[in-house]
């Protein structure tokens, strides 16, 4: 697969990436380490936010809170996009922060 593929596989779900990080580690350009960064941002931010959620809706009794829960797709829709373009955008919200905290990858 080639790099613009696999960065857009490393946005299907966590075995998507671990897919994306393992073939692409030896020939991998600075678009794939991108997408590798912010697709693992949004992999953890989707893990996190039920939790947070969770306690947020029990404590204050607003289900309408629940809404928020989809906010992990949407940021993956948006990466796959940008991905599928070659664009090095950041993800809204959580793309600087993946960036800087992910720097192993690259």
């Amino acid at each position: 697969m080639d790099n613009k593929t696999l960065s857009i596989v490393s946005y299907i779900t966590i075995i998507g990436w671990l897919i994306a990080f393992i073939a692409g580690k030896d020939k991998a350009d600075s678009l794939l380490r991108y997408h590798l960064k912010q697709s693992l941002g949004a992999a953890i931010l989707s893990f996190i936010l039920p939790t947070i959620l969770g306690i947020l809706i029990s404590v204050t009794h607003l289900g309408i809170l629940g809404i928020i829960a989809i906010l992990p797709l949407v940021l993956i829709i948006i990466g796959a996009i940008n991905a599928a373009n070659e664009v090095e955008k950041p993800l809204p919200l959580i793309g600087k922060i993946a960036e800087e905290q992910f720097s192993f990858i690259g």
